[in-house]
Protein backbone atom coordinates (compact mmCIF):
# COMPACT_ATOMS: atom_id res chain seq x y z
CA UNK A 1 0.00 0.00 0.00
CA UNK A 2 1.23 3.46 -0.90
CA UNK A 3 0.78 6.07 1.84
CA UNK A 4 0.92 9.77 0.92
CA UNK A 5 0.54 12.75 3.26
CA UNK A 6 -0.62 15.98 1.63
CA UNK A 7 0.36 18.88 3.82
CA UNK A 8 -0.12 22.61 3.60
CA UNK A 9 -1.88 25.59 5.06
CA UNK A 10 -5.65 25.91 4.85
CA UNK A 11 -6.48 26.83 1.23
CA UNK A 12 -3.30 25.35 -0.25
CA UNK A 13 -5.26 22.89 -2.37
CA UNK A 14 -4.85 19.64 -0.43
CA UNK A 15 -8.44 18.57 -1.02
CA UNK A 16 -8.37 19.33 -4.73
CA UNK A 17 -5.05 17.57 -5.25
CA UNK A 18 -6.07 14.63 -3.06
CA UNK A 19 -9.16 14.03 -5.20
CA UNK A 20 -7.11 14.21 -8.42
CA UNK A 21 -4.47 11.80 -7.09
CA UNK A 22 -7.15 9.39 -5.89
CA UNK A 23 -8.75 9.40 -9.33
CA UNK A 24 -5.48 8.88 -11.21
CA UNK A 25 -4.03 6.12 -9.03
CA UNK A 26 -7.12 4.50 -7.51
CA UNK A 27 -6.07 5.46 -3.99
CA UNK A 28 -8.40 6.31 -1.13
CA UNK A 29 -8.55 10.06 -0.42
CA UNK A 30 -8.93 10.35 3.34
CA UNK A 31 -9.84 13.97 4.05
CA UNK A 32 -9.97 14.43 7.80
CA UNK A 33 -11.72 17.77 7.36
CA UNK A 34 -14.50 16.14 5.37
CA UNK A 35 -14.63 13.26 7.83
CA UNK A 36 -15.04 15.70 10.74
CA UNK A 37 -17.65 17.81 8.93
CA UNK A 38 -19.63 14.63 8.12
CA UNK A 39 -19.62 13.72 11.81
CA UNK A 40 -20.90 17.21 12.65
CA UNK A 41 -23.72 16.82 10.08
CA UNK A 42 -24.81 13.58 11.76
CA UNK A 43 -25.50 15.58 14.90
CA UNK A 44 -23.88 12.93 17.09
CA UNK A 45 -22.44 13.71 20.50
CA UNK A 46 -18.97 13.47 18.96
CA UNK A 47 -20.09 15.70 16.07
CA UNK A 48 -21.30 18.39 18.47
CA UNK A 49 -17.98 18.28 20.30
CA UNK A 50 -16.06 18.53 16.99
CA UNK A 51 -18.24 21.44 15.85
CA UNK A 52 -17.19 23.52 18.85
CA UNK A 53 -13.58 23.39 17.61
CA UNK A 54 -14.20 23.72 13.88
CA UNK A 55 -16.60 26.67 14.16
CA UNK A 56 -14.03 28.59 16.19
CA UNK A 57 -11.22 27.80 13.74
CA UNK A 58 -9.45 25.65 16.33
CA UNK A 59 -7.83 22.28 15.76
CA UNK A 60 -9.64 19.22 17.06
CA UNK A 61 -7.56 18.03 20.07
CA UNK A 62 -4.82 15.52 19.24
CA UNK A 63 -6.24 12.67 21.30
CA UNK A 64 -9.73 13.00 19.81
CA UNK A 65 -8.38 13.27 16.26
CA UNK A 66 -6.08 10.26 16.72
CA UNK A 67 -8.90 8.13 18.14
CA UNK A 68 -11.14 8.99 15.18
CA UNK A 69 -8.39 8.26 12.66
CA UNK A 70 -7.35 4.99 14.32
CA UNK A 71 -10.89 3.65 13.83
CA UNK A 72 -11.01 4.86 10.23
CA UNK A 73 -7.68 3.25 9.34
CA UNK A 74 -8.85 -0.19 10.43
CA UNK A 75 -11.48 -0.16 7.69
CA UNK A 76 -9.02 0.79 4.92
CA UNK A 77 -6.25 -1.76 5.44
CA UNK A 78 -6.84 -3.40 2.04
CA UNK A 79 -6.73 -0.25 -0.07
CA UNK A 80 -4.20 0.14 -2.90
CA UNK A 81 -3.10 3.44 -1.38
CA UNK A 82 -4.21 6.15 1.03
CA UNK A 83 -3.83 9.89 0.67
CA UNK A 84 -3.99 11.70 4.00
CA UNK A 85 -5.38 15.20 3.54
CA UNK A 86 -5.48 17.34 6.67
CA UNK A 87 -3.69 14.87 8.92
CA UNK A 88 -1.30 15.11 10.61
CA UNK A 89 -1.56 18.72 11.72
CA UNK A 90 0.67 18.59 14.80
CA UNK A 91 3.89 16.80 15.77
CA UNK A 92 2.02 14.46 18.17
CA UNK A 93 -0.33 13.53 15.32
CA UNK A 94 2.62 12.88 12.98
CA UNK A 95 4.22 10.65 15.61
CA UNK A 96 0.90 8.87 16.17
CA UNK A 97 0.50 8.25 12.43
CA UNK A 98 4.01 6.82 12.09
CA UNK A 99 3.48 4.55 15.10
CA UNK A 100 0.02 3.40 14.00
CA UNK A 101 1.14 2.68 10.45
CA UNK A 102 4.20 0.82 11.75
CA UNK A 103 1.94 -1.36 13.89
CA UNK A 104 0.00 -2.17 10.71
CA UNK A 105 3.21 -2.98 8.82
CA UNK A 106 2.95 0.22 6.78
CA UNK A 107 4.85 3.49 6.41
CA UNK A 108 4.48 6.91 4.84
CA UNK A 109 6.01 6.75 1.38
CA UNK A 110 5.71 10.41 0.50
CA UNK A 111 4.94 13.71 2.24
CA UNK A 112 4.12 16.62 -0.07
CA UNK A 113 3.94 20.14 1.29
CA UNK A 114 1.74 22.25 -1.00
CA UNK A 115 2.99 25.81 -0.61
CA UNK A 116 1.27 29.12 -1.40
CA UNK A 117 1.63 32.71 -0.24
CA UNK A 118 -0.58 33.85 2.62
CA UNK A 119 -2.43 36.35 0.41
CA UNK A 120 -3.32 33.59 -2.10
CA UNK A 121 -4.49 31.32 0.73
CA UNK A 122 -6.75 34.02 2.21
CA UNK A 123 -8.28 34.83 -1.19
CA UNK A 124 -8.93 31.14 -1.92
CA UNK A 125 -10.53 30.56 1.48
CA UNK A 126 -12.74 33.64 1.30
CA UNK A 127 -13.89 32.57 -2.17
CA UNK A 128 -14.50 29.00 -0.97
CA UNK A 129 -16.44 30.25 2.03
CA UNK A 130 -18.64 32.39 -0.22
CA UNK A 131 -19.34 29.48 -2.57
CA UNK A 132 -19.79 26.67 -0.05
CA UNK A 133 -21.04 28.60 3.00
CA UNK A 134 -18.56 26.77 5.25
CA UNK A 135 -18.69 28.12 8.79
CA UNK A 136 -14.90 27.88 9.10
CA UNK A 137 -14.21 30.08 6.04
CA UNK A 138 -15.04 33.52 7.41
CA UNK A 139 -12.36 36.23 7.34
CA UNK A 140 -11.90 36.13 11.14
CA UNK A 141 -11.76 32.33 11.29
CA UNK A 142 -9.40 32.13 8.30
CA UNK A 143 -6.86 34.44 9.95
CA UNK A 144 -7.10 32.45 13.18
CA UNK A 145 -6.63 29.14 11.31
CA UNK A 146 -3.56 30.49 9.50
CA UNK A 147 -2.03 31.61 12.82
CA UNK A 148 -2.70 28.16 14.30
CA UNK A 149 -1.16 26.57 11.20
CA UNK A 150 2.01 28.64 11.63
CA UNK A 151 2.24 27.78 15.34
CA UNK A 152 1.05 24.16 15.47
CA UNK A 153 1.39 22.66 12.00
CA UNK A 154 4.43 24.23 10.34
CA UNK A 155 6.85 22.40 12.69
CA UNK A 156 5.77 19.17 10.95
CA UNK A 157 7.89 20.24 7.98
CA UNK A 158 11.07 19.78 10.04
CA UNK A 159 9.75 16.48 11.40
CA UNK A 160 9.46 15.07 7.88
CA UNK A 161 12.70 16.67 6.66
CA UNK A 162 14.60 14.81 9.40
CA UNK A 163 13.29 11.49 8.07
CA UNK A 164 13.89 12.34 4.38
CA UNK A 165 10.21 12.09 3.48
CA UNK A 166 9.67 15.80 2.83
CA UNK A 167 8.86 17.12 -0.64
CA UNK A 168 7.43 20.45 -1.68
CA UNK A 169 5.44 21.84 -4.60
CA UNK A 170 4.34 25.41 -5.21
CA UNK A 171 0.61 26.01 -5.62
CA UNK A 172 0.57 29.38 -7.36
CA UNK A 173 0.00 28.23 -10.92
CA UNK A 174 -2.86 26.19 -12.25
CA UNK A 175 -4.35 23.18 -10.48
CA UNK A 176 -3.03 21.06 -13.35
CA UNK A 177 0.56 22.33 -12.95
CA UNK A 178 0.52 21.56 -9.23
CA UNK A 179 -0.99 18.15 -9.93
CA UNK A 180 1.70 17.36 -12.52
CA UNK A 181 4.42 18.29 -10.02
CA UNK A 182 2.87 15.93 -7.45
CA UNK A 183 2.47 13.13 -10.02
CA UNK A 184 6.19 13.39 -10.79
CA UNK A 185 6.95 12.84 -7.09
CA UNK A 186 4.51 9.92 -6.81
CA UNK A 187 5.85 8.22 -9.92
CA UNK A 188 9.36 8.31 -8.41
CA UNK A 189 8.27 6.33 -5.34
CA UNK A 190 6.22 3.84 -7.37
CA UNK A 191 9.24 2.62 -9.38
Amino acid sequence: MTIIVLFGAPGSGKGTQGALIAEKYGYLHLSTGLMLRDEVKKGSTLGKEIDKYISNGDLVPNEMMCDILREELKTYIHEKGIIFDGFPRTIPQAEFLDKTLQEMGLKIDLMVNIEADKEILINRLVRRGTLSHRSDDTQETILKRLKIYDRESKPIIDYYKKTNRYNSVISINSIEDTFNDIVTLIDKIRK
